[in-house]
């Protein structure tokens, strides 16, 4: 299995805002699926992990996430906010291109610079299926993006169809003859 990399960042986001973006005039005040946080905040959510990991791939610390945040404004509009998340995959593809694979930066430990790439997709994948549930727009992450998440993130994951397992493995589905997810952690840091 190849490493998850930039290209996979670049796809994700395009694949988001493909799904998204023809919704844009639909109420994204409502919860995104089963999360606690409106559809908007959500989509906002995602550009801030994409732009905080690309801080830690740039920045490289070693114990702890940089001190900064990413503010949406509150008045942005859904097609903003996915101009926002795009601009924020950008920045992580950028760091991720300048970055050798030996580099090492903290996520709980040292992650590499795949582990950092995976994270992003997975962030962009897992949260534009919560944006859909919301919405009301039938949607399952693309297959070969999700298996590479599996590969990266969730060495452990049972077989079958990717989409549907990392749906599983991060508590937003059912797999057959397992018990839904109540909690998860994906597998980041890196034997050294």
């Amino acid at each position: 299995m190849r490493n998850i990399d930039t290209p996979d960042v670049n796809e994700a986001v395009s694949e988001m805002v493909r799904v998204l973006g023809p919704h844009d005039a639909k109420d994204w005040s409502v919860p995104a699926g089963s999360l606690e946080w409106s559809c908007w905040t959500t989509a906002a959510h995602i550009a801030h992990d994409l732009i905080a990991y690309a801080g830690q791939v740039a920045a490289r610390p070693t114990a702890a996430y940089l001190p900064f945040d990413l503010a949406v404004r509150t008045d942005s509009s859904p097609q903003e906010v996915l101009q926002v998340v795009t601009a924020c995959a950008g920045l992580l593809a950028s760091a991720l291109a300048t970055t050798g694979p030996e580099a090492r930066a903290w996520h709980f430990g040292p992650c590499d610079p795949s582990g950092f790439a995976a994270m992003g997709v997975a962030e962009v994948l897992l949260h534009t299926h919560d944006i859909t549930q919301g919405l009301g727009v039938s949607w399952l992450p693309p297959a070969p993006l999700c298996d590479a998440v599996l590969h990266r993130l969730f060495p452990d994951a049972p077989p079958g169809d990717p989409a549907r397992v990392l749906l599983w493995c991060t508590g937003r589905g059912d797999l057959d003859g397992r018990a839904r997810r109540t909690s998860w952690t994906w597998q980041t840091a890196v034997a050294e």
